[in-house]
C-alpha cells in the first residue's frame, strides 16, 4: 500500500505535461531501432535480448559471463533529442530484479566516451529520477577526468549491466523520460 502511494504521489508531484518523453516502449515499438552490444565486441560470451512483453513493455534480459574477459551486456537506442534549458533529469520507468544497471548518454554517435549514471533496482516497478549533471564520463569501464554531462542533446541512449559477477538479470522498461 505504501509503495502505491508513493508511486502515486511521485506522479502527482511530476505531472505529465512537464514530462518530455524519449522512448516509451509498446506493443508497437519496432525493437529494429534497438540494437544489442555485449561483450562479444571483446571476446566475451554474455548474452541478451530485448523483446516486448504482452503488457507492452521492453524487456532487456540474458546473461552475463566474466569468461574470455567478457563482463557486460547493453542494448543501445541512436535517437536525436533536445534539452530544452528547464530539463535536469532523466527519468526512467522500470521493473528490475534488485540488480544494478547503468543508463548511458551520448551527445555524438562518434565519440567513444559514454556518460553514465547507475542505479539500482528494487524488484518493483519505480520511477528513478538521473540528475542529467551528474552522468560522467566513462571509457572501457574507467571514469574519465573530464566534465560531468553538459551538452544541449542527446544522440544515443543506452542500458549497460555490467557487475563484475556472472549473472542472469531482467530489466523491463516502460518510458524513458526527461523532466
Amino acid at each position: 500500500m505504501i509503495k502505491w502511494t508513493l508511486l502515486l504521489l511521485t506522479f502527482n508531484f511530476y505531472p505529465k505535461e512537464s514530462m518530455k518523453e524519449i522512448y516509451r516502449f509498446s506493443a508497437k515499438s519496432n525493437l529494429r531501432e534497438w540494437r544489442i552490444v555485449n561483450d562479444g565486441v571483446m571476446g566475451g560470451i554474455s548474452k541478451s535480448n530485448l523483446l516486448i512483453t504482452n503488457e507492452g513493455y521492453g524487456q532487456f534480459s540474458g546473461h552475463v559471463s566474466l569468461e574470455n574477459n567478457g563482463g557486460f551486456a547493453s542494448i543501445q537506442l541512436n535517437q536525436s533529442t533536445t534539452i530544452p534549458d528547464e530539463i535536469k533529469y532523466i527519468v526512467l520507468r522500470v521493473k528490475g530484479d534488485g540488480k544494478q544497471y547503468e543508463f548511458r548518454l551520448k551527445n555524438d554517435l562518434y565519440q567513444s566516451v559514454s556518460y553514465v549514471h547507475p542505479f539500482k533496482t528494487s524488484g518493483e516497478w519505480e520511477i528513478i529520477r538521473l540528475a542529467i549533471s551528474e552522468f560522467y564520463p566513462q571509457f572501457f569501464g574507467q571514469k574519465l577526468n573530464r566534465p560531468n554531462f553538459n551538452y544541449k542533446n542527446i544522440e544515443q541512449i543506452s542500458f549497460l549491466i555490467s557487475n563484475k559477477k556472472e549473472e542472469d538479470f531482467k530489466l523491463l522498461i516502460d518510458n524513458i523520460s526527461m523532466n
